[in-house]
């Protein structure tokens, strides 16, 4: 027979499963977004990028709830993981496949923000420089010195290199 427990449990990892799997979407397609340059798209998946904040601190408040009560229970409780060990043996090994999944499309989560990441990153760096150029007059500030040695370099403005 299942206990409070044991069910909350597994409809905190069912929630969480489907979170992530919202969220691995969204970010993909953010990154079909980045990828057009559809600037304006990316400033509308705001509101969808905050009800899914809101849905992670949800789901985040219940696992350290779930915690909490394990621990009153005197299970080990220092995460999901081990609090599904837990349990009995029919339940646990359930609980294990979800805990394990979720585990797995963390991973992906966490690959795929960085790749975004490194997407915008990359863009404002090109912006940067390309913003340096056209302030600059395609001419490099020199470094040190009076002299102007420094504007015989740059393979952007010089078609020599």
């Amino acid at each position: 027979m299942e206990t409070a427990l044991e069910t909350e449990l597994a409809g905190l990892l069912q929630e969480l499963l489907d979170l992530q799997k919202e969220t691995l979407q969204m970010l993909e397609q953010k990154q079909q977004l980045l990828r057009q340059g559809e600037v304006e798209a990316l400033g509308a998946t705001s509101e969808q990028e905050e009800e899914l904040l809101r849905r992670w601190e949800g789901c985040l408040r219940r696992r350290e709830e779930l915690l909490a009560q394990g621990s009153a229970q005197r299970l080990p409780a220092q995460n999901l993981e081990r609090l599904a060990a837990a349990l009995p043996r029919p339940q646990r090994e359930k609980l294990g496949k979800q805990v394990k999944l979720a585990k797995s499309q963390a991973r992906l989560l966490q690959h795929q923000a960085l790749t975004n990441w490194v997407v915008v990153h990359r863009c404002l760096l090109h912006l940067s420089q390309l913003l340096e150029i056209l302030a600059t007059g395609g001419q490099p500030e020199p470094t040190y010195g009076k002299d102007h040695s420094s504007l015989n370099c740059g393979a952007l403005v010089d078609q020599e290199v």
